[in-house]
């Protein structure tokens, strides 16, 4: 179980879930380990998987809120918010103090359109958390669902009022504005939330929408550059950009533009006819021809279009068919006494159009969304979307060993141990053994191998009774459980090692690694874990001592003092490393964070592109963070 939850801290949910099968498959009345693999599989986004093994997990002790709260947010993820909203109840029945119950269930009520539930609902939650601002936004976004934007107003005046630093907030303020066409209101309050959420791209469409109304046609087109650059596939920011382009004369452009919006949706007869005039300007007359025929094939009595394919049939002198189209304009005139509908003008430009509304007057109207989307934010202790997190701002990990040889981005070196190749070549090897500090996340299959491998190990050592001899079985069952992170087991072999063997150098680092592995899960327990930081430094020390010129050793050293934050230390023993390997990258990538800790800009980033030249081009990534950030 436990190193079930210590593989679960460390992210490596896959192989969390192989600890929690073998419980299960022994103990299926145990709870712990249901609830345990519902949550990695929550992680894993098995929102299914997840949600039936925290049933069981329920069925078998019914009186653990978190447990209701964790099968809440499946069944969200799969939009069952009738059944999330009986979990909530229920979780609030246990523990009725937790605000994020409330809060979520409203946000249920209010997604079911039970508007009236879901303000009684936010009512309960001011009277208790009278200064919880999310509460007034919600209750704001309710008002907005039921089309009253005065009491909408007012509420999101109340939430900015207790937090002004909520984007989501500026952000549904700016909905009422633009519901107004209060375009200057909405500008100010758009840009306030993009201060505050920059990867929001709904917002920079919106922002440009209100700058093209207030005749600030670089920055409405700089937003929708920017929307396009977190999101190339929009169609908004496509089809508006493409409109803008046009107003502007940028018409080869414009034409990319309703080209990419026509692949994605072949049926849009707005666009299609918008690209038909640019071609038509831009004297692709066949073009022009073919797109006004699509457009004229499904509104036969669009005059506009009939008008526009005449005259680039004149220009081609096909004058019969000209005369064709302008009779039918003509009959369709003197029948129904109207004119050719108005054609581009700048005022157009600033009239809008539902997205789903077709009718081929409004070619030249801005479009916007049929209904404002709200992204909701649960919330909740559930947290951590590994799959997709970016480059992490967080120190390499410590050089150990694994049965996995070295590589990184791009370099596959191996690096020398002599102790370690003195084991590798003993009589009646098994496995060879590796120095590494980049290993992979276990797959299914790896993680089965390991575990048979420790079961073979154990069996052999227990066969024999000479220490000595079962010695280099205790190594690797060591480096074994270090794999799939039973460290405490694998502390225990090593100390046994040590005994017969005090010189080897990597078996006191690799004591060190696996007791800062513990070290890093009992602090997330609260746990006070100086005094086992204390004995892995003497490890690490002491493996200095018997190896003072191995590079990797320093690195590590290097790597404790960073982790205690004596970042001036672990310059210096990062500078040692580099002294010994000029081509350690890993320790060049480390100093060079550490330096950024230690506010030493200039340097830091050095050390980091020096890092991504050797192969780890992950320290670009770092690089253009910070750059941003001073920015």
């Amino acid at each position: 179980m436990e190193s079930g939850e210590v593989a679960m801290h460390y992210e490596d949910y896959v192989l969390s879930i192989q600890y929690f099968n073998r419980i299960i498959a022994l103990k299926p009345y145990l709870y712990l380990p249901w609830y345990y693999r519902a949550v990695d599989k929550f992680y894993l986004d098995d929102f299914m998987g997840a949600e039936s093994d925290v049933s069981k997990a329920i069925e078998l002790n019914p009186y653990v809120n978190e447990m209701f709260e964790l099968r809440a947010l499946t069944r969200i993820r799969q939009s069952k918010f009738a059944d999330a909203i009986t979990d909530y109840t229920q979780a609030i029945s246990l523990m009725p103090q937790v605000r994020n119950y409330w809060f979520n269930r409203a946000i249920c009520m209010m997604n079911l359109k039970e508007y009236d539930k879901a303000l009684q609902q936010t009512d309960s939650i001011a009277s208790q958390w009278r200064n919880f601002a999310p509460n007034y936004s919600l209750k704001a976004e309710i008002f907005l669902q039921k089309k009253d934007t005065t009491e909408a107003a007012k509420w999101l005046d109340k939430s900015l009022e207790l937090d002004p630093y909520d984007g989501d907030t500026w952000t549904t303020r700016a909905y009422i504005s633009l519901s107004r066409r209060k375009w200057k209101d909405a500008d100010t309050e758009l840009s306030k939330a993009i201060h505050l959420k920059p990867k929001t791209v709904a917002n920079y469409v919106n922002r440009a929408l209100c700058r093209v109304n207030i005749n600030n046609l670089r920055g409405a087109m700089e937003d929708y550059d920017q929307a396009l650059d977190l999101d190339p596939n929009n169609f908004l920011a496509h089809y508006n950009r493409g409109l803008l382009r046009m107003q502007l004369g940028d018409d080869n452009r414009a034409i990319s533009d309703f080209n990419f919006v026509i692949k994605m949706e072949p049926q849009n007869f707005m666009a299609i006819f918008n690209r038909a005039l640019l071609l038509d300007r831009t004297g692709d007359l066949r073009g022009a021809i073919r797109d006004y025929s699509s457009v004229i094939e499904q509104f036969p009595n669009f005059w506009t279009g009939l008008s526009y394919r005449a005259r680039c049939y004149r220009r081609l002198g096909m004058t019969a068919k000209a005369e064709l189209d302008e009779f039918r304009i003509f009959k369709a005139q003197m029948d129904k006494h109207i004119g050719i509908q108005q054609r581009w003008s700048k005022s157009k430009i600033r009239q809008l159009r539902k997205r789903s509304e077709i009718d081929p007057n409004k070619y030249n109207e801005m479009v916007v969304d049929d209904e404002v989307h709200y992204q909701h934010e649960y919330k909740s202790d559930y947290r951590g979307q590994v799959q997709n997190r970016n480059v992490e701002v967080a120190f390499l990990p410590m050089y150990g060993m694994s049965f996995q040889p070295y590589h990184n981005a791009i370099t596959s070196y191996q690096v020398f141990d002599r102790d370690l190749e003195a084991f590798n070549n003993r009589p009646h090897a098994s496995h060879k053994l590796y120095v590494n500090c980049a290993q992979e996340q276990l797959t299914e299959a790896h993680s089965k191998m390991c575990f048979e491998l420790i079961d073979s190990l154990s069996k052999a050592v227990e066969a024999n009774h000479d220490v000595r001899a079962v010695a280099p079985l205790v190594l690797m069952r060591a480096v074994a459980y270090a794999t799939v992170q039973d460290y405490a087991a694998a502390i225990s072999d090593l100390t046994v090692y040590l005994q017969t063997n005090d010189h080897m150098a990597i078996a006191y680092v690799q004591r060190a690694l696996c007791q800062m592995k513990m070290n890093g899960y009992d602090a997330s327990k609260g746990v006070d874990t100086s005094l086992k930081y204390a004995k892995a430094l003497d490890d690490m020390k002491k493996a200095v001592s018997l190896d003072p010129d191995n590079a990797y050793l320093h690195y590590d050293l290097g790597n404790l003092y960073a982790e205690n934050k004596e970042f001036a230390k672990a310059i210096d023993e990062y500078t040692v490393a580099i002294s010994k390997n000029a081509n350690l990258a890993e320790a060049y990538y480390n100093r060079g964070l550490a330096r950024m800790k230690a506010d030493n800009r200039k340097a830091g980033i050095a050390d980091l592109s020096k890092a991504g030249e050797l192969g780890l081009y992950d320290a670009y990534s770092i690089i253009k963070q910070f750059s941003a950030s001073k920015k």
